[in-house]
């Protein structure tokens, strides 16, 4: 009897950690990105604000690394604990097409929703989810870490 618990104890232990991992496959490749934007000098209206869009697709230094398709830089609903506006990063390139010419844009009037050029997929990013909410793809798109540096030198570094 004993040994029939611990055989179900430890089947259910690693099936409990087995759901644990990051596991995550994104369609999207795993390009370098690392990208800091300054937020004072040279995008001083994109700092503290609600529901805006930022579209990096080229390179402005050497040294930035945009990913695989660019990066969609939004400025969220909500504020963080320090009452700065909560900045969200992703890929372009849509997850569903998965090529680095096909990517995703703001949708013009709609809050936090981006649409896919080619299939027409709409994503909403108001949160930092990137989730698929019409159309044909089921994958989210693919999200950068962000970090923004105490004021009064506040730069916004994206990277993965």
């Amino acid at each position: 009897m004993f040994a029939k618990t611990k055989t179900y104890l430890l089947l259910f232990v690693a099936i409990i950690f087995s759901g644990c991992d990051d596991s995550y496959v994104s369609s999207i490749p795993d390009y370098q990105v690392d990208l800091n934007l300054d937020l004072n000098s040279s995008y001083p209206t994109f700092k503290n604000s609600t529901n805006e869009f930022l579209l990096i697709e080229t390179r402005q230094l050497e040294t930035d690394r945009i990913g695989y398709g660019g990066i969609l830089v939004y400025t969220g609903l909500g504020l963080d604990d320090s009452g700065n506006t909560m900045y969200y990063a992703f890929d372009m390139a849509c997850p569903y097409e998965a090529k680095k010419d096909i990517k995703v844009y703001p949708i013009e009037g709609k809050l936090g929703n981006v649409k896919c050029e080619e299939c027409g997929t709409i994503y909403d990013v108001s949160y930092g989810y990137g989730y698929p909410i019409e159309g044909p793809s089921k994958e989210v798109l693919k999200k950068y870490n962000t970090t923004l540096t105490p004021y009064p030198n506040q730069y916004l570094r994206i990277y993965r």
